[in-house]
């Protein structure tokens, strides 16, 4: 059997590979390239579910990165318990397959980093994972399977650099350089699960693309879409890659460069692939604050503040990305809302059940309608009306407690005098034991310039699985459950 690793760049798309990419490049031309059609929702959880299960939402469950849990009549994201996927990982396939051939003991497999890693039946996990403690305070920590090796790689690596794994800090410029790089630390910990235990499957997560992807977009903006093209769902492209990438560009490629000589020179084939592609938005789309004004959105005052009541509102939207998850607490109200939505600038289409049916996410988790963003829109998660009144969370990093992904939660709130005076304020409170909010993010949504989870008009902007073994690539484009069987063959496939 095989051994293999697997990286994932969130983000590569074939646009994005070229001049600040040249290691990237070299792979791509000593392979091939398939563009992988988009999962949908093109978001992390749901395109990692379909590579490593090879179903669809309707049969894993995981139908965006974050859903309402009608039992709990709670919108619950980012949940990371493996069991919450539904069916047979490729690990399990591989062991089947091992064992068929008397050699499951070969068999080892190393998570680093993809989602939903909590649990997993592979031999080694390491997964980013809080402390909560009882007085409310929260410790940046990570968890590991097994237990011992968490103090074992912090040791050799060091914490892991929490801040630049999602926030305002991500991707961003650091006096201290890779220290604060997540994918550097997370590709340190891919060749330490190598060296010490050289696994069959290594999964590896590198999400350094996603961060200023979506703060600037990938692209320069020609600022004559609709002039041109009377239409406002036109993708937003000018003349080539926005410059404002350009760095994140060299340094992922030489992150992912450095991982691939590394399994290189230890004989491991190696696969590069990514999730999803961004484009450029411009369209922050409020469905909540719409759905508020015809009456049917539940809001409630708790201290002064707004928070929403998903469980006492007839309708709702659980925005993720470009895509919306709606839900009806009501559902004689299905057509009246379906109408309201399809007059709405930004969204490009309503999938009702047979809709669902065509798009293989009619499952229980996902809304009773879903709306997709037009390639140049995006959902927020806002429902307030009023930004004094918008909950304590809003201007905080709270993945968890808003009802809804925001990648707002990137920037610094440019309001603040100055920010990083107040952030020192913020965490010296907390290290002197007082209770205080990081309360630094703003609550402006044209902010975001990128966003994903549609299938853009482009091919370019698709994701993309690069192998230096193409033999198994018998196509120029493959479908996101196709991976799973992919990913198999090779890592079956007899060492070179």
């Amino acid at each position: 059997m095989n051994r293999l690793a697997v990286i994932n760049v969130v983000g590569l798309t074939e646009a994005l590979i070229g001049e600040q990419t040249p290691r990237l490049a070299a792979f791509r031309q000593r392979g091939a390239l398939a563009h992988i059609a988009p999962a949908f929702p093109a978001v992390t959880c749901t395109a990692q579910s379909n590579y490593l299960t090879g179903k669809l939402p309707a049969q894993h469950g995981i139908v965006g990165n974050g859903w309402f849990n009608r039992e709990l009549a709670e919108v619950q994201f980012w949940k990371q318990s493996n069991h919450i996927v539904q069916g047979r990982k490729i690990w399990d396939a591989l062991r089947e397959k091992a064992e068929s051939g008397k050699r499951k003991a070969e068999v080892s497999i190393a998570n680093c980093f993809w989602w939903f890693n909590m649990y997993a039946s592979v031999d080694y996990a390491l997964t980013p994972r809080p402390i909560y403690r009882a007085d409310g305070g929260k410790v940046f920590d990570i968890y590991s399977w097994p237990y011992a090796i968490r103090e074992e790689i912090k040791k050799d690596l060091g914490e892991f650099p929490f801040f630049g794994f999602w926030g305002p800090a991500a991707g961003m410029d650091s006096p201290r350089g890779n220290a604060d790089c997540a994918s550097r630390w997370i590709a340190e910990s891919a060749k330490w699960i190598e060296n010490k235990f050289s696994p069959r499957l290594n999964l590896i997560y590198l999400p350094h693309l996603d961060y200023n992807l979506q703060r600037h977009g990938p692209f320069e903006q020609s600022g004559k879409r609709k002039a041109e093209s009377g239409n406002d769902s036109a993708p937003l492209r000018g003349g080539g890659l926005n410059p404002k990438i350009f760095r994140d560009l060299r340094e992922i490629d030489a992150i992912a460069g450095d991982l691939i000589d590394f399994f290189g020179q230890r004989g491991v084939p190696v696969v590069l692939l990514s999730e999803y592609g961004i484009t450029n938005v411009d369209t922050p789309v409020h469905l909540n604050r719409i759905f508020r004004a015809r009456g049917w959105l539940t809001v409630k005052d708790e201290l002064g503040l707004e928070i929403l009541d998903a469980g006492a509102s007839r309708v709702f939207a659980v925005a993720d990305h470009q895509v919306a998850h709606i839900y009806l607490n009501d559902r004689s109200l299905e057509n009246s809302v379906r109408a309201v939505l399809e007059t709405i600038p930004g969204v490009e289409k309503v999938l009702g059940q047979p809709e669902k049916i065509a798009a293989g996410i009619a499952h229980s988790r996902a809304g009773d309608l879903v709306a997709v963003a037009a390639e140049n829109a995006w959902f927020t998660y806002y429902y307030w009306l009023d930004d004094s009144r918008a909950p304590d969370f809003a201007r905080t990093v709270d993945i968890h407690r808003k009802p809804g992904y925001d990648p707002v939660e990137l920037f610094l709130d440019p309001e603040i005098p100055r920010p990083k005076l107040k952030i020192a304020w913020r965490l010296l409170q907390k290290k002197l034991g007082f209770r205080m909010l990081l309360d630094v993010i703003p609550l402006d949504a044209t902010l975001v310039k990128g966003s994903h989870g549609q299938r853009p008009a482009k091919k370019k902007d698709w994701p993309v699985f690069i192998t230096s073994q193409p033999e198994l690539l018998n196509a120029p484009q493959i479908e996101s459950t196709d991976v799973f069987q992919i990913l198999r063959d090779l890592a079956v496939l007899k060492n070179r």
